[in-house]
């Protein structure tokens, strides 16, 4: 199954969403003990999901920092759960190189790293050491302060140019080029006009030449749009996603797995030839 990511990018993935946290934003994600994050993680490997991914720490905006500790308590039991019962891909969203080397030891598979390897200077030789993939992702400045108002003169351009930079930084810390992933990180330190343009212009980040990940399930832009809130942001999600995907999208990190695997079943039956840009 990871192999796909490389070899055939054209088949979107449905990344399943399990935060081991009691802040996460979207309150029937968190699953703040192993037996319930365990079980939601093996209920979405039913409904359909390609990668689950493990987060530890919310990174919603306005979220603090735990420490490396802490989160390891929180997602290192879930990754072995996980791991006795399914050989999905487990992905494990950190930005501490301590953690991801013990989540990879556990048996994960994928980093993704909202920092893009800049928190912790040892991220991209873990990731390396494992051979393991890891998604690097664009955001400004830290999650605590990132929405006090972020501002740039060309969106598309300014993370395109961040991620090429993340990309090498990886590749020099040996990280393999098939290895990598690229995230445009909507909705951190973003308005809703830079959230917009980078779903419109994902191509431009395609263009770079890696597979990229998009996470904007229930994401404030959409409630924005929609005058909704986040208990009922589904039907935004799977249209922007759906967006995402005919855009370029190869990889889709979302809370409602079963839903939105359907639609990408659709998308690929009715509009095959434009999915994934390819």
């Amino acid at each position: 199954m990871i192999a796909t990511i490389e070899k055939d990018v054209r088949r979107v993935l449905v990344m399943a969403i399990v935060n081991c946290t009691n802040d996460s934003f979207f309150a029937q994600s968190r699953a703040a003990d192993m037996e319930t994050a365990v079980e939601k993680a093996l209920r979405a490997v039913e409904d359909g999901a390609d990668i689950i991914d493990i987060g530890g720490e919310s990174t919603r905006p306005g979220a603090a920092y735990i420490g490396e500790e802490e989160e390891a308590r929180r997602v290192l039991p879930v990754i072995r759960g996980v791991r006795r019962q399914s050989d999905a891909p487990i992905s494990v969203d950190t930005r501490k190189a301590a953690v991801a080397a013990a989540a990879l030891e556990a048996g994960a598979n994928i980093i993704n790293d909202i920092s893009a390897l800049e928190d912790d200077p040892d991220m991209g030789k873990v990731c390396a050491a494992h051979r393991a993939k890891v998604a690097l992702m664009h955001k400004r400045g830290a999650p605590e302060t990132m929405q006090n108002d972020p501002f740039y003169q060309d969106v598309v351009g300014e993370v395109a140019a961040y991620l090429q930079n993340a990309a090498r930084r990886a590749l020099d810390a040996g990280v393999a080029r098939e290895n990598i992933i690229l995230d445009p990180g909507v909705g951190f330190g973003k308005r809703l006009e830079d959230n917009t343009a980078l779903i419109k212009r994902l191509a431009t980040i395609r263009a770079l030449g890696y597979p990229v990940l998009i996470g904007l399930s229930r994401k404030t832009f959409i409630g924005e749009l929609t005058g909704r809130g986040v208990e009922d942001r589904l039907a935004g999600t799977l249209a922007a996603n759906a967006a995402a995907i005919m855009a370029g999208a190869d990889i889709i990190r979302v809370h409602d797995v079963k839903e939105a695997v359907d639609m990408v079943k659709v998308l690929h039956g009715v509009a095959a030839e434009t999915v994934g840009n390819v």
